[in-house]
């Protein structure tokens, strides 16, 4: 496994949030992180990425991140796109991918998966649709040379096209990079996901191949409380 989670506890105002959470994450593919609205899942990946205080222990690639700050995980090569995007709204396109660079970067990547990224370059990032910045978060990501990507919700609120090309996008970066995804479109967890975790109430509630979990209307209502 790329990565291991051992027992990952979180609480936040006084609230348990995440209760002995363990999974791993396969160093190839895409592993999805399922659950219904406020099973955990954003939480975990912010403890992952050191965005939470978390106990237990959490293995990436061997190494136990347990103290390492936010910055210093990003730079063993944890990518993390977050759930509402956060660019930087008053600066443009270029200025968002620069900022975000680390050592030697693959634009070209970046520029293939989203052209419209090249075309929009001088752009304030404020100024783009849902998709166009969404495809600049998951950019400032990718042009960096990761060892595993952290995606919540990329395909959120998103027009049926824009989901696809970001979908097609993740697939391809699959090929070469893990990656660790939420997502509640499960038409996109049915394309790219080859493992499912799924999360309740702040624990591991099933784990598995993910076309297994989709594939069973009873299983996927059970759980996700939706049919396929």
């Amino acid at each position: 496994m790329i990565l291991d989670v051992h027992e990952l506890d979180v609480r936040l105002s006084g609230l348990h949030i995440l209760q002995g959470v363990s999974f791993g994450v396969a160093p190839s593919g895409v592993t999805a992180l399922l659950g219904r609205n406020g099973a955990g899942k954003t939480t975990t990946m912010r403890a992952l990425v050191g965005l939470n205080p978390s106990t237990g222990r959490v293995l990436f690639d061997g190494a136990d991140l347990a103290g390492r700050r936010t910055h210093e995980r990003v730079q063993a090569g944890l990518g993390y796109v977050p759930e509402d995007r956060c660019v930087f709204a008053g600066l443009t396109v270029t200025e968002n991918l620069r900022l975000a660079a680390r050592g030697e970067t693959d634009l070209d990547l970046v520029y293939t998966l989203f052209p419209e990224l090249l075309k929009r370059g001088q752009q304030k990032a404020g100024s783009l649709s849902g998709g166009q910045q969404q495809m600049l978060a998951l950019g400032r990501v990718l042009q960096n040379r990761n060892r595993l990507l952290l995606v919540d919700e990329p395909t959120k609120g998103l027009a049926p096209k824009v989901v696809t090309e970001v979908a097609e996008a993740l697939e391809r970066v699959a090929a070469t990079v893990p990656v660790l995804l939420v997502e509640q479109n499960l038409a996109v967890v049915r394309r790219l996901a080859g493992t499912a975790v799924v999360l309740a109430a702040g624990s591991v509630a099933w784990t598995g191949d993910a076309k297994h979990l989709l594939g069973d209307a009873e299983l996927t209502t059970s759980l996700l409380g939706v049919g396929r």
